[in-house]
């Protein structure tokens, strides 16, 4: 009897059903160009940051930190937390695929919300296991449809808060229904990569909860507003089994010596932080007032972004076309499931103002 031998290497079963995360554009028409695609820093890094990262090319022939003992400390240090109960990888999105790695297979189901971020599934299907959708209501996380999601197969519970691409976010009362709901076996991850932009007093991270926990993670990153999204480099705060395990999996040295500085640096520049926040605190009201009154709706945002809602007259894909016209690149969202819609970055004042003026020209066109 013989057996069929494949002519090349082939990946594991569902990989090649995997859509590709396609990050957000950098180009467009004219010498000046607003990139407002990839929620990056408008005031870019910490001049402190810049300065570190400069001081660490004197050394590139060594290997990094591999426990990055420095940048744990400081981040302990900032919110007070266990040096041991944390965790670095590059950029959230690994560890994000870390967790997934460690407690997901073929048979397990991992949940997450309707727009939640693209990487989940990516990261679920990796791994052989099926995502299982929650829908939202009116852009936002549903608690009780992520726990009719769960059956006894589930392993993971990712939850964006707040949520990217729709800016919206659940109260830490929510959070915690939400976690009292899951059985024990349900690792819960907090992905907080736009924590440090929420005013509101009912929100929290997830610190508390993974604290008290032995089922919860919290995600966060140094790409938004520490603005080091060049440098790769994310974080996990959780309990000490659950970081155990992602230290035998992760790569020795998988964050360079370079971000690793720049990351000590950026998190105990509490000013630069400080004036970040600021910053996105006003022209978030500013972007949001402005372009409701142009008759475009808005979801309201607690993050450094906003979802534009348009209709069949006024297109999205017309007003992206008509924005790169003027210059301004923004994040079509058909990938989310949102062909109506487009994302936009909060850019620096010039940024800001040239995209109202454009959607302005837009709306007022034939």
């Amino acid at each position: 009897m013989t057996q069929d031998i494949a002519k090349r290497p082939e990946p594991k079963p569902g990989i090649l059903q995997i859509e590709a995360y396609v990050p957000g554009k950098s180009r467009a028409k004219g010498a000046k160009v607003h990139k407002l695609s990839s929620n990056e820093s408008p005031l870019g890094a910490s001049p402190a940051a810049r300065e570190a990262y400069s001081a660490a090319a004197s050394s590139l022939e060594r290997y990094p930190d591999g426990g990055a003992t420095a940048l744990r400390a400081a981040i302990a240090a900032k919110y007070g937390l266990a040096e041991d109960r944390i965790v670095c990888g590059a950029g959230s999105d690994e560890v994000l695929q870390l967790l997934a790695h460690a407690y997901l297979g073929p048979g397990d189901e991992a949940v997450y919300s309707q727009y939640g971020f693209l990487v989940y599934p990516i990261a679920i299907a990796a791994n052989g296991a099926k995502a299982v959708v929650a829908p939202e209501k009116s852009f936002q996380t549903d608690v009780d449809a992520l726990l009719a999601c769960v059956t006894a197969r589930t392993k993971i519970v990712f939850l964006a808060n707040p949520n990217n691409p729709t800016g919206t976010y659940i109260p830490f009362s929510e959070v915690k229904r939400l976690h009292q709901g899951l059985p024990p076996h349900v690792l819960l991850v907090l992905d907080a990569a736009y924590a440090e932009f929420v005013r509101n007093n009912d929100y929290e991270s997830g610190i508390a909860l993974v604290s008290d926990s032995e089922n919860v993670v919290m995600t966060r990153t140094f790409s938004k507003i520490h603005g080091l999204a060049a440098l790769r480099l994310g974080w996990a705060y959780g309990p000490a089994h659950v970081i155990d395990v992602m230290n035998r999996i992760r790569g020795p040295f998988n964050v360079s010596a370079p971000a690793l500085a720049a990351g000590v640096a950026a998190i105990r520049d509490t000013a630069f932080m400080d004036k970040a926040l600021a910053h996105n605190d006003n022209w978030l009201n500013w972007l949001t007032t402005e372009i409701s009154a142009l008759g475009i709706a808005v979801t309201p945002s607690v993050g450094n972004f906003l979802l534009l809602h348009f209709n069949e007259k006024k297109t999205a894909p017309a007003a992206d076309a008509h924005l790169q016209e003027h210059g301004i690149v923004v994040r079509r969202m058909e990938s989310y499931g949102l062909p109506s819609a487009l994302r936009l970055s909060i850019g620096d004042e010039e940024a800001n103002r040239a995209v109202v003026a454009a959607l302005k020209s837009f709306m007022a066109g034939a």
